[in-house]
């Protein structure tokens, strides 16, 4: 809903923002209005998150989260922005915005409905202890369910009774048409009466997000098939509830996952009721249908990477595939799922049964990454034995990958797919050597190079120790950050010491946070952020000499050239490593293939004045 203007800044005044966001972190005050403490998004030692009462923000230079009151609520509750505004406002002593004639209707329905939805789940509840819920009690005894778990969840039994429903729901004052609006009851045919919708069923009451009860799922006590009736059903989609918009167990699970939780997602409603009873309280499950994109991103909200629990047969792999790719196009930079795939044959509640928490901890633990899914999906569906067939898998990945909305994302995925089908081809081949890397930058064997005399850049770095030319390269990009975007991909498999690599991917994080980076302000992340010392080391006087402008270029213009110049040495270098590998090891004509190849980039690369350590070759 939109609101009037001045709402919101009056909600900010109202409530400071180092005292909301101070509930969860201790923040330490170190200059007007600015206030530091541990990132609640990101494990870390020293201070990077930072909140700056005079501009209304919090920014957080470990993850790049940045945002305001109402952002801080959505990141760290996975509240709506209407449900932050809402809270803030009542913590204010605002009332909400006057809402339309419409609106207040709407909401009227809701409540009539929500008020039946009440009444009921307390019948169902006090059905389950009555002699006619004696078979479903032992039911979920017998599943190994504690009275606390049953009374917790609200479980309940619907008999297979076509009155005493309608009579509590009588006696609470709800009308028939309320009665069918809420889903509790059908309209009955050939002018019969309306009949409960829930039969000789044990009950599992579904609530939103904010905890409000809203519809149920049922399980057949009897013979389902026999019978003709399904055996596991939801309410239907009613002014409260939509399936597809709705988690079992989320109003329990969010919490907990901000708790640090794993964020699971099971396959029904006793699978999240044994994973809870365990100590996985964080664990939810779509209502009998695949997962929907509204339901990835309610996910998403709550965790970076839910963590999706399937069987390991068949039928799981299936669904997994499904999961994937509806998740594909909605990926985000930090967002995304993960597979746990359980025993063929067993799901949570059997597996918790039979090897208690830790069988569980350990599949979790071993989740797959979503692109490990899909690659792995795709190589196994066809034969790779021939050049087409390779060309056919190296296809539809990348129909896999397009199919990816976010650039950044996608783009790491073309990485990723590519170095995991040359890593099998070479293994098909019997090849080896140095891991390969996604080669499509500009310094990739294949890219085109331009044949021009080699710089004095070039010449310069000639014999310097290969240490000194990564110091170079980082020092310069610390200075010209605005390089970064320039070089991503070929940065990304920049050979780094350990702990030049950790400042350069942190370099790299800050700039994606979308923080207006200078030199300056560089400096101040990598200084409070514990860097300093490194950051002192860059500063050596050699260092900054061989970065030092010529007369002939502006200061920008030479470090980019540096920094192209060093990934290009780079570049080479690895090539002729993999040609000494492959060369030594050829058996067959497509080593031999293999060499050529190797040689004409190689070649190309000398031709482009590249310069090569004296003993690469």
């Amino acid at each position: 809903m939109a609101f009037p203007p001045g709402f919101l800044d009056e909600i900010k005044t109202r409530i400071p923002l180092n005292g909301l966001v101070g509930r969860r972190v201790q923040l330490k005050q170190r200059g007007r209005g600015d206030w530091w403490g541990l990132s609640p998004f990101a494990s870390e030692n020293t201070p990077s998150f930072h909140v700056l009462e005079d501009k209304g923000y919090f920014h957080c230079f470990s993850s790049g989260e940045h945002g305001d009151h109402f952002t801080w609520l959505m990141k760290t509750e996975g509240l709506s922005f209407p449900e932050a505004v809402e809270r803030l406002a009542g913590e204010a002593g605002l009332d909400m915005p006057e809402r339309t004639p419409e609106q207040k209707a709407a909401d009227a329905k809701r409540g009539t409905l929500g008020d039946a939805a009440e009444v009921a789940g307390r019948f169902y509840q006090n059905a389950l202890r009555a002699p006619a819920g004696r078979a479903a009690l032992d039911y979920v005894r017998g599943r190994g369910l504690k009275e606390e778990t049953i009374a917790a969840f609200g479980l309940g039994y619907a008999p297979d009774d076509g009155t005493a429903l309608r009579n509590a729901l009588q006696s609470a004052n709800v009308n028939p048409d309320t009665m069918l609006e809420a889903g509790l009851f059908r309209s009955g045919q050939d002018g019969r009466a309306p009949y409960p919708f829930f039969r000789d069923r044990l009950m599992f009451p579904i609530h939103d997000a904010r905890g409000r009860l809203i519809a149920f799922g049922g399980r057949f006590m009897g013979d389902a098939k026999a019978a003709g009736v399904g055996k596991y059903i939801n309410s239907p989609d009613t002014a409260l509830f939509d399936k597809g918009r709705t988690l079992y167990n989320l109003h329990h699970a969010r919490q907990a996952a901000y708790e640090g939780q794993p964020l699971l997602v099971a396959e029904g409603y006793m699978d999240v009721i044994a994973l809870v009873e365990h100590g996985f309280t964080a664990s939810v499950a779509p209502l009998g249908t695949a997962i929907t994109e509204h339901q990835l991103l309610l996910l998403w909200r709550i965790s970076d990477e839910p963590i999706l629990c399937l069987d390991g047969d068949e039928a799981g792999r299936r669904a997994a595939l499904r999961a994937a790719t509806r998740a594909l196009p909605l990926l985000k930079p930090g967002k995304s799922v993960r597979f746990a795939f359980l025993p063929a044959g067993e799901d949570p509640d059997t597996l918790l049964r039979d090897r208690g928490p830790e069988g569980m901890t350990g599949l979790v633990q071993q989740a797959e990454p979503l692109d490990l899914v899909l690659w792995r999906t795709e190589a196994a569906a066809h034969p790779i034995d021939t050049p087409e067939r390779r060309a056919s898998l190296e296809d539809r990945l990348k129909k896999l990958a397009g199919q990816i909305e976010d650039e950044t994302v996608r783009k790491q995925y073309f990485r990723a797919f590519n170095d995991r089908t040359w890593d099998v081809f070479r293994a098909a081949r019997g090849q080896s050597g140095p891991q390969r890397g996604g080669r499509t930058g500009r310094f990739s064997p294949n890219a085109p190079r331009p044949r021009t005399p080699m710089t004095d850049r070039i010449r310069s770095l000639r014999g310097r120790q290969e240490r000194f030319r990564q110091e170079i390269l980082v020092a310069s990009l610390l200075k010209h950050p605005e390089l970064l975007a320039d070089f991503d991909e070929d940065l990304h498999r920049a050979r780094l010491d350990q702990d030049l690599d950790k400042l350069l991917r942190e370099l790299q994080n800050l700039m994606s946070s979308g923080v207006n980076l200078d030199a300056e302000t560089v400096s101040h992340h990598f200084a409070s952020g514990g860097g300093g010392v490194l950051l002192r080391a860059l500063r050596d006087p050699k260092i900054l000499q061989a970065i030092k402008p010529t007369r002939q270029t502006t200061e920008l213009e030479d470090a980019r050239r540096t920094v192209e110049d060093i990934l290009r040495v780079q570049s080479q270098n690895a090539l002729a490593g993999e040609l000494r590998s492959v060369s030594s090891r050829a058996t067959d004509e497509g080593d031999e293939a293999r060499i050529l190849a190797l040689r004409e980039s190689y070649s190309d690369g000398e031709t482009s004045g590249l310069a090569l350590d004296d003993d690469a070759v």
